[in-house]
């Protein structure tokens, strides 16, 4: 949801996120997603020019469980925006350790700044921060509910690559049960159509029946489940991988079985378009071999960097402050 503290719900022009919370993707407009990917395309050609769009900002980063990427991305598009940045990392460093509630300490840090990222291992957690705060909440991942940046990330990658995020063949691979950012990903990119998605995993870690009936229920998405990766690869303009956790399994003979299966190397990579894009939410274990990295159609570190754009993007928007120079789209490109 989407939601400002006076608002209901998005705007369709493309525009009206400022004061909005931002706990999913479900309730911004196809037309704010293209906005922000403008945006952020904008950003990395202007880095000069928009160095000093959010000066005198302040970003809490509100970190109640361990992340490394996530909040370090967060807090450096904010000192990138010429911002500064106050928080914390770990709930032993907040007075969640006395007692006090999520939404006290939301309407408490609200009085200090303009805009709150939020980390907790509890699903929902965001939202009841949204609900407490007096200024835009921004879900920086809620348990294994959502991770809307992540989404963000992802399709911004997409949109470098191939100029699009549409008429695309997407592959998913590895742990599709309880991956939150490849049904996040899937359901987002529903919403735009024309992609037929590939989903490849064990039997015991298939994608889910909700997500599937999205997938069905719209018009121009289609979709095909595999169990090997080598037999699909050549199909694939887009390879997400994610990582087949032990944990999952009852039988840890499935498990050794299965595991190898799902590791990207040069040899599965030989199968593959020249211009494949391999995707990943990081961090990784072993589900992609190193080796893999110096291949140009690796894009999981591009992901990262356009995790930062998009939070740019982003943190600008629900504060309202305009960056330099920047043009929005024409209506006609919102809706394409």
């Amino acid at each position: 949801m989407i939601a400002g503290a006076n608002s209901g719900g998005a705007n369709p022009s493309g525009d009206g996120m400022v004061g909005r919370h931002v706990v999913t993707l479900d309730d911004v407009s196809t037309a704010q997603i293209r906005e922000l990917l403008h945006k952020a395309q904008y950003i990395d050609a202007h880095r000069k020019e928009v160095a000093h769009t959010c000066e005198g900002r302040v970003l809490a980063t509100l970190f109640y469980e361990p992340s490394t990427r996530t909040r370090l991305s967060f807090e450096t598009a904010m000192l990138r925006l010429g911002g500064k940045v106050i928080g914390f990392a770990g709930a032993q460093l907040a007075s969640v350790t006395k007692g006090e509630s999520i939404a006290d300490t939301l309407k408490t840090v609200s009085n200090y700044v303009d805009v709150v990222a939020i980390r907790h291992p509890k699903e929902g957690a965001a939202l009841v921060a949204s609900r407490a705060s007096s200024v835009p909440v921004i879900n920086a991942g809620d348990g294994g509910h959502m991770h809307p940046t992540q989404t963000l990330a992802d399709l911004a990658t997409l949109q470098s690559r191939f100029g699009r995020i549409t008429d695309l063949t997407v592959g998913l691979c590895g742990d599709l049960t309880f991956g939150r950012t490849v049904h996040s990903l899937i359901e987002t990119l529903c919403r735009f159509g024309n992609v037929h998605f590939v989903l490849i995993s064990p039997d015991e870690l298939k994608t889910p029946r909700y997500v599937i009936d999205r997938i069905e229920s719209t018009a121009t998405c289609s979709y095909t489940e595999v169990r090997d990766l080598s037999s699909v690869i050549g199909d694939l303009d887009v390879l997400y991988m994610t990582r087949v956790q032990k944990e999952r399994f009852f039988n840890e003979d499935d498990y050794l079985r299965l595991r190898d299966t799902y590791i990207l190397d040069t040899e599965k990579m030989k199968l593959a378009k020249p211009n494949m894009a391999v995707l990943h939410p990081l961090p990784r274990v072993n589900e992609i071999a190193v080796e893999v990295d110096d291949d140009p159609r690796a894009a999981y570190f591009e992901q990262v960097k356009n995790g930062m754009l998009m939070r740019m993007a982003l943190e600008s928007s629900v504060v309202g402050d305009e960056l330099p120079g920047y043009e929005p789209l024409e209506p006609k490109e919102l809706d394409v």
